[in-house]
């Protein structure tokens, strides 16, 4: 046996793919997918939220953002009630949660100003939940999100503005992407 590493070809690839113009649909694609990816949402749930965004007053690009931001997985997430969204999406799914004193089991249930987001009153739900806040609470959270640790209640301010969002993303691209579909 020979003790020869096939030599990879990549080398000729990357160059050939690093002398090509990105082109602007790429760059308006791959925008969309990090918006897309970073919430966890499908592509059907996107383009509802831009069809939306656009018929709202307002920006389109803002009202793009603040959708996604607003359902209630993500508030979970911003409280620090859990790890990352997709645990917070299994805390709602597994009705952990209650919006209101209603449980909620819709990750995508959009969250208004003044809703106040509780744990459910079983032992179960506590002990998940007091786990995470203790371990990822440590963040700071938003402005138009307010959690008091006493009454273990988190409570939505506001609708939040452009600035308050965290993720570097140029939402009018998501906007242009969609001009062609919606």
């Amino acid at each position: 046996p020979t003790n020869k590493i096939p030599q990879l070809k990549s080398s000729s690839i990357n160059q050939s793919t690093s002398n090509k113009k990105i082109s602007q649909y790429r760059i308006r694609l791959e925008e969309k997918q990090k918006l897309r990816f970073h919430y966890g949402i499908t592509e059907r749930q996107l383009l509802n939220y831009v069809r939306i965004a656009r018929k709202a007053k307002g920006s389109t690009g803002e009202v793009l953002l603040q959708l996604p931001e607003m359902r209630l997985d993500n508030v979970i997430f911003r409280l620090g009630m859990a790890p990352t969204i997709p645990g917070a999406r299994q805390l709602v799914n597994h009705r952990h949660i209650l919006v209101n004193d209603c449980i909620v089991d819709i990750p995508s249930y959009r969250c208004k100003p003044q809703d106040f987001i509780t744990i459910k009153n079983q032992r179960k739900s506590e002990t998940i939940i007091s786990k995470n806040i203790e371990f990822y609470q440590k963040s700071k959270i938003p402005n138009h999100l307010t959690y008091s640790s006493l009454e273990k209640k988190g409570l939505v301010n506001q609708i939040l503005d452009r600035e308050s969002i965290g993720l570097k993303i140029n939402e009018l691209l998501v906007v242009e992407y969609y001009s062609r579909q919606a």
